[in-house]
């Protein structure tokens, strides 16, 4: 039986990787971050759900984005004092300082993993939504740390579509909950060394594999 600590040589016929990353910014120099395609795919096909009164975590471009007229209020979450844009600053984990039952819709995209308790924001995210208000989240499944953060708040997650399942399932009940992953292991690749979505074809970004979770996306209603 061969030694699997036995080195091999290497096939001619695979590429050499580049021991760096082309971007440490998520691509943002070079176009849109690979994760923001499919975050803003999936707000997309959900915008019928950003309506009324509408919370947005750290600004509300998605909400002017995908709202159009039917939204009614818009605030800005924050978890500190001092951000300009913010006009609840709150505790999801808490609670604190955020109006319960209020929200017809939550837009919370790449939010959670810097949340220690990922479980109890899980909660406060239901708390905050108004009976039939639904939430848009979304989740990494594979990216690099964000160094900005992890000095904040702490980087502290990454997810799969089962985890995120299992998790806000818990919270609103299985029934209302929809969760999708998206990616393959080109676009992974892709979004890991930096490149944006404009560095590939738009039918390299929709293809679809089960083992690459690149994003999370859930859609959960109060019910």
């Amino acid at each position: 039986m061969r030694s699997p600590l036995r080195r091999r040589a290497r096939d001619p016929r695979l590429p050499v990787l580049p021991p760096e990353p082309v971007s440490r910014e998520f691509g943002f120099e070079r176009g849109r971050p690979i994760d923001r395609w499919y975050i803003e795919r999936f707000l997309r096909e959900h915008e019928g759900d950003v309506r009324g009164r509408v919370l947005e975590v750290a600004e509300s471009t998605y909400t002017q984005w995908y709202g159009g007229g039917e939204v009614t209020g818009s605030d800005v979450l924050f978890a500190a004092a001092g951000d300009p844009n913010a006009t609840i600053v709150g505790d999801l984990v808490s609670g604190d300082g955020i109006p319960e039952g209020a929200f017809d819709c939550f837009i919370c995209t790449q939010t959670l993993q810097f949340i220690g308790d990922v479980a109890a924001a899980v909660a406060g995210t239901r708390r905050a939504l108004a009976p039939g208000g639904v939430l848009l989240a979304t989740l990494p499944g594979m990216s690099q740390v964000s160094r900005v953060d992890d000095a904040a708040w702490g980087d502290w997650w990454r997810f799969t579509a089962r985890g995120a399942e299992r998790l806000f399932a818990e919270v609103y009940g299985a029934n209302n909950v929809e969760v999708r992953r998206h990616g393959n292991v080109q676009s992974a690749a892709a979004f890991l060394y930096g490149l944006a979505a404009e560095d590939l074809a738009t039918a390299d970004l929709e293809r679809d594999d089960p083992d690459y979770h690149l994003l999370i996306t859930v859609r959960a209603v109060r019910r």
